[in-house]
């Protein structure tokens, strides 16, 4: 009877510490912020017809981490290009489980991420929230918006766009992390394109 409890108790222990294996796409061995340099164009009715260069630093942050998952903060810095106007990028917060990346888009994320990481379940997910998968394939029309992620060797592509021209391209490769992000609005009305141009480095 006690070799059955304890063997139960070793089953449940197991399962209990690898129920996060961690997300191949977005992982963290800490919660130290990671820098990249990103680097591509941008366009607007402002700027004119042509793109224009434009340069980024990418960090990302693990902020929260759970037994079912972990919590990563993306932030955009150092803009710059010679648009009149300087460009702003909002962070992006994303959870991350085994086998999915799911945008947090609440008013107030940070207030959320701390309801989130003390839950000891992920949230449930909204089909339209989820921008990364680990396996298979996913499809999701929302309206008009259409989106696709489809794996494709070591990358993870999220691709969502609108009749209008609207649309968001974010890339994910294997044990790297973010290392592409476009998003745009209208017939090239604004809108910009940022690739990793760096390997992974300590901010």
């Amino acid at each position: 009877m006690d070799h059955k409890r304890l063997a139960i108790s070793s089953i449940a222990i197991l399962l209990a510490v690898s129920a996060y294996a961690a997300n191949p796409f977005l992982d963290s061995k800490d919660d130290k912020p990671v820098s990249a340099k990103f680097r591509g164009t941008e366009w607007s009715d402002e700027i004119g017809r042509d793109e224009i260069p434009l340069t980024a630093r990418v960090v990302t942050t693990r902020i929260a981490k759970m037994p079912w998952g972990a919590i990563f903060k993306i932030e955009f810095t150092d803009l710059k290009s010679r648009a009149p106007k300087k460009r702003e990028i909002r962070p992006d917060y994303f959870i991350v489980t085994d086998d999915r990346i799911v945008l947090l888009n609440e008013e107030d994320n940070d207030a959320a991420v701390k309801k989130i990481s003390a839950s000891d379940k992920p949230p449930q997910f909204e089909p339209g929230e989820i921008y990364g998968i680990t396996s298979g394939s996913f499809d999701h029309e929302d309206g008009l918006w259409k989106t696709t992620i489809r794996l494709k060797g070591d990358l993870c592509i999220y691709d969502s766009s609108h009749p209008s021209g609207h649309f968001k391209k974010i890339i994910w490769k294997k044990g790297v992390g973010l290392v592409e992000y476009a998003s745009g609005y209208g017939a090239h009305a604004d809108g910009y394109r940022l690739k990793r141009t760096t390997t992974a480095q300590k901010s």
